[in-house]
């Protein structure tokens, strides 16, 4: 495994965490279809969040959060409307919101987290 994909899975991982600390329930984790795939799908309350997670060493190519254009947007949107078709009694109800959670640091675990609720 590329050092990238360690330090974006160790990334995930601490996001889980935090999210499960926070309250929310993980349904989902690296739920992939043809048009992409979603890093985890959590349920806050009564509400089914789609969240996307940015891990970075560092700031050298912009804030995590900066990679979450219009464009990346778009394509959660859709691939969340995918997880809702393939798990409909999951989803039913259900308010849907998209969250991005970004880890900067070299160590995911000691890296600094910044989550931001219902982008848009």
């Amino acid at each position: 495994m590329a050092a990238k994909d360690v330090l974006g899975k160790a990334g995930e991982d601490r996001a889980a965490r935090h999210l499960e600390s926070s309250g929310y329930l993980i349904l989902d984790r690296n739920w992939r279809v043809h048009a992409g795939e979603i890093d985890i799908v959590a349920v806050d309350g009564s509400t089914l969040v789609i969240v996307e997670v940015k891990t970075r060493a560092g700031d050298g190519f912009g804030h995590p959060f900066e990679a979450v254009d219009a464009r990346k947007r778009s394509r959660l949107w859709r691939l969340a409307f995918a997880w809702i078709a393939a798990h409909p009694d999951e989803a039913q109800g259900r308010r849907l919101r998209l969250d991005v959670i970004a880890i900067t640091g070299p160590q995911p675990e000691r890296a600094r987290l910044e989550h931001i609720q219902d982008i848009r």
